[in-house]
């Protein structure tokens, strides 16, 4: 089927890029992996739960119900595992239309057409390894937010929470509200860090009036909130018992961490967009102008997954790149494109102003990188240790793609996504930086799928012999 705008991705960016789209008389689709779109902030609790709604649950809401009476197409629960048309064309042929190889909710594989692609696939979590983060009862913030968010599920009953950006203070909230005991707070970012970010904060002083709540609460409940400092071990036997920060030891069953965002820019890699590394952005980045287009004709990205700005920066940046689609596709002039741009134009100027300076917080801080011991697991996919990545440096591997030949680190079902960031760093500690390191190509399936979903039914019979060469 043929589409006008496919927007890949449910969250606030997506959710706004397929609504001010379709209002606007486009023909739009909109592939979302999760039941329900909303993204992280945003996400929806499954049909049947009933969750206490919040100031997120509204806003929500609010751009679901924009989506519904849009006229958008939405197909949910369609994990996208392949990219193609555009630039993505055999030598010499034209680009053609962009195409989304998805498996539905049923386990059937379909594609969507469409002439201009906004991708709005959002950020996956960073997590510097440290020695015991792999034991069960150790979980990513995002983890943490589904669970208590969407499932209304405790993580565990005395939490500690660890990390770098507002996201940690947000969870650790949520966690105290909903009943569990949080032992502690562990803030990577030094009360000097938090004071340089006020004067951008308060470009939205809603945001940071919110923030300001969070940490005063915990302080009430007598949380202790350690700034400036990280964990040092996660300890136990089978599974997590306690956290060792500097000299100090935390008893717990659970900790939440998170050591910042990481734009998800497997699509945009994989149409060869140009990107480029910007730490306070999250990491690698597509190259945008004002309006979200990309290098690749009629290709836009939105959202944090075209740089770490925030849930309340993310619609405004999916409105300009929707408007921004319908003009290159002609089914908006020029002057209705200038004058509808200017309101999501200020809107995205003023968020992405605190957005930004929550973002440099979140930035990759090489310290932790430089502390990994030799004998920590960082790629959990393929049992890759420090020690075996810096032998490959050692060997020779001097980039993220020849690091994967040498070790398969990043090779595994989560793709490089988890373990990505503190191998790059590896690497570019041994000298020349992220920008020459680079990052591994993109390839399909962008999505781990099973094969018998893209396979279907056969059998040998059914594979074609080439007749035997004669003698």
């Amino acid at each position: 089927m043929s589409f006008d705008v496919a927007v890949l991705g449910g969250g606030p960016a997506g959710m706004a890029a397929a609504t001010e789209a379709a209002q606007r008389g486009a023909r739009v689709v909109l592939l979302e992996e999760s039941p329900a779109p909303g993204g992280q902030v945003y996400r929806a609790p499954p049909r049947g739960f009933v969750i206490r709604p919040d100031s997120d649950a509204r806003a929500g809401n609010a751009l679901r119900a924009a989506l519904a009476a849009s006229g958008a197409e939405v197909r949910t629960g369609c994990r996208v595992w392949g990219v193609g048309g555009g630039v993505l064309v055999a030598a010499g042929v034209a680009p053609a239309p962009f195409r989304l190889d998805a498996l539905a909710p049923d386990g059937r594989s379909f594609h969507v057409e469409s002439r201009a692609l906004v991708v709005c696939a959002g950020t996956h979590e960073r997590i510097i390894p440290f020695p015991g983060w792999t034991l069960p009862g150790v979980m990513g913030l995002a983890a943490a937010t589904i669970l208590t968010k969407a499932q209304g599920v405790l993580p565990g009953r005395r939490v500690v929470v660890a990390g770098a950006g507002p996201l940690l203070f947000a969870v650790a909230w949520k966690l105290v509200k909903a009943g569990a005991e949080v032992a502690a707070v562990v803030d990577l970012a030094t009360t000097g860090e938090w004071a340089r970010a006020m004067p951008a904060l308060a470009a939205r002083p809603d945001l940071l009036a919110r923030g300001m709540a969070w940490r005063a609460g915990l302080r009430a409940r007598g949380v202790p909130v350690l700034s400036g400092a990280r964990i040092a071990a996660a300890e136990g036997g089978a599974v997590l018992e306690r956290v060792r920060v500097s000299e100090r030891i935390f008893d717990c069953d659970a900790l939440c961490i998170g050591h910042g965002l990481v734009p998800a820019t497997e699509a945009t890699r994989t149409f060869r967009a140009t990107h480029r590394y910007a730490a306070e952005d999250g990491g690698w980045v597509p190259v945008l102008d004002r309006d979200g287009r990309c290098s690749v004709p009629f290709l836009y990205a939105a959202g944090d997954g075209a740089g770490v700005r925030g849930a309340a920066a993310a619609p405004a940046a999916g409105r300009l790149a929707a408007l921004a689609a319908l003009h290159d596709l002609r089914l908006l002039d020029a002057p209705s494109h200038a004058a509808a741009r200017a309101i999501p134009a200020r809107a995205h100027a003023r968020a992405a102003r605190a957005g930004a300076a929550m973002a440099r917080m979140m930035a990759m801080r090489p310290a932790l990188v430089a502390a990994i011991p030799p004998e920590t697991v960082v790629c959990r996919c393929e049992g890759v240790t420090r020690a075996e990545i810096e032998a490959a440096c050692t060997d020779g591997a001097t980039d993220m793609n020849q690091l994967k030949q040498f070790t398969r680190c990043g090779m595994g079902p989560c793709q490089g996504r988890l373990c990505g960031e503190a191998a790059a760093e590896l690497v570019a500690m041994r000298g020349g930086g992220r920008e020459k390191v680079g990052f591994a190509t993109g390839r399909l399936p962008l999505r781990p799928v099973a094969m018998d979903a893209l396979l279907g039914e056969f059998d040998y019979a059914d594979i074609p012999v080439p007749a035997a060469a004669p003698i």
